[in-house]
């Protein structure tokens, strides 16, 4: 069964799920926007009867704690510090596979910067590292880039409201009546809380950050050739499938599977990732 606990770690309580056999191998789930743990709770017990698995929310998400913006940097980095003291505390360390969603590559490729003997296996599910994988959703990010004020801020607050978060996860799905409404509409209770929206403002001016380090994070891939597992959702209303296809540049040996969904491809199409986690982790990990 999956338990849910709170951790205190870089000076917040952070919530988390684990399940699975904690002599098993490790597997950690990080998600994205606009998500927290809450995203993977029908894939965590699908996969924990054959991994340890622990999926954290970060600060300002879910079941975290969300300190004031005003005192708390809402960055790439600061969530990356906090998820790796959360992991250190709980002992969860150590040769594991971590499966990043959207905010999870960004997050999960500083810990692998700073852990390089952390990762054994990776999937990447929709989580982007090529410039050629946002699509034009993103240029009133790209804007506010440029000068971040109320007037450029508003189209990206617009992702915030009930239709924006709402087609996060409809957009793209063969079959929208699999998609759980309890998905937008806990999402739009914690976007509800006091500062909640300023915590996402700045998650998105921050962004920028992340393509900065792209090019280093795609010449450790060439370097380190880490087993990788693509799981992409080709209708993302964020990402390109272009965005997918780039990995197997630095990647050759990168298994790809173009997935008919869109960017929370585990709400429609979980049957299909559990069974290309689990295969890729017997022929190609454990094999």
């Amino acid at each position: 069964m999956t338990t849910f606990r709170t951790v205190k770690a870089g000076g917040v309580d952070v919530f988390f799920r684990e399940a699975g056999d904690p002599g098993a191998p490790k597997l950690l789930l990080l998600g994205g926007f606009p998500a927290s743990s809450h995203q993977f709770r029908n894939l965590i017990p699908a996969l924990a009867d054959r991994f340890h698995v622990v999926s954290p929310d970060y600060p300002g998400f879910g079941n975290t704690e969300m300190p004031d913006p005003a005192q708390f940097d809402y960055t790439f980095d600061h969530l990356a510090d906090v998820v790796d003291e959360l992991l250190e505390r709980i002992g969860f360390t150590g040769p594991m596979g971590i499966y990043m969603q959207d905010y999870g590559g960004p997050i999960g490729n500083r810990l692998i910067d700073r852990h390089r003997d952390w990762l054994s296996w990776q999937v990447i599910q929709n989580a982007n590292l090529y410039v050629e994988g946002f699509t034009d959703v993103w240029a009133g990010v790209k804007a506010m880039w440029q000068d971040r004020n109320p007037q450029t801020e508003a189209p990206v607050e617009g992702l915030l409201g009930p239709e924006g978060i709402e087609t996060v996860y409809v957009h793209g799905a063969k079959d929208p009546t699999l998609i759980s409404p309890d998905n937008w509409n806990m999402d739009l209770w914690f976007l509800s809380r006091p500062h909640a929206h300023k915590v996402q403002l700045d998650l998105f001016y921050d962004y920028q950050s992340n393509l900065a380090l792209y090019p280093q994070w795609q010449e450790a891939l060439r370097t380190y050739q880490p087993k990788t597992l693509v799981l992409w959702g080709q209708n993302d209303i964020f990402l390109t499938p272009e965005g997918g296809e780039a990995y197997l540049r630095d990647l050759p040996d990168a298994q790809l599977v173009r997935l008919d969904s869109g960017h929370m491809a585990v709400e429609d199409r979980l049957e299909e990732i559990v069974d290309a986690v689990n295969a890729f982790y017997a022929e190609r990990v454990a094999g």
